[in-house]
């Protein structure tokens, strides 16, 4: 089961990804974070991980498994019976950046952690890329 949501923001394409790639101040930002805490030490990477925080669900630990900087990045959270991939990218447009987020649930068991969760991580998704959105046009 797939997920996805996307938008136009009036900002530098630099700008958004400087907002999204600050993984740990998203809390500032989007009511579907309650912390996000950097396991691994230094700038997101690749093998980056962190421990996320969020309303009605369980903290979960994310992996950065590809990263281009200043375009995408995927991180992966895996449970017993399949994982969870999410991918932020921005891109480039005439008058700004658009960035969009993706949410992929695998494995035996992910079409059902999908499907439970699937409103939520609706929501989830259009709270943050909203809250994307605000926060690079602030500047």
């Amino acid at each position: 089961m797939q997920q996805e949501d996307s938008i136009t923001i009036d900002a530098p394409p630099g700008r958004v990804w400087a907002v999204m790639s600050e993984v740990e101040r998203w809390p500032e930002w989007t009511a579907s974070i309650r912390s996000v805490q950097l396991l691994t030490p230094g700038p997101l990477a690749l093998a980056s991980r962190a421990r996320i925080e969020q309303p009605r669900l369980p903290a979960a630990i994310w992996e950065v498994t590809a990263l281009e900087p200043g375009r995408t990045f995927t991180w992966v959270s895996r449970y017993p019976g399949g994982f969870t991939a999410g991918t932020h990218t921005v891109t480039p447009t005439a008058s700004g950046a658009g960035a969009s987020l993706h949410l992929a649930f695998n494995g035996p068991v992910g079409w059902l952690i999908g499907t439970l969760l699937g409103g939520m991580s609706r929501r989830y998704l259009r709270l943050e890329i909203e809250g994307l959105k605000r926060r690079s046009e602030e500047a």
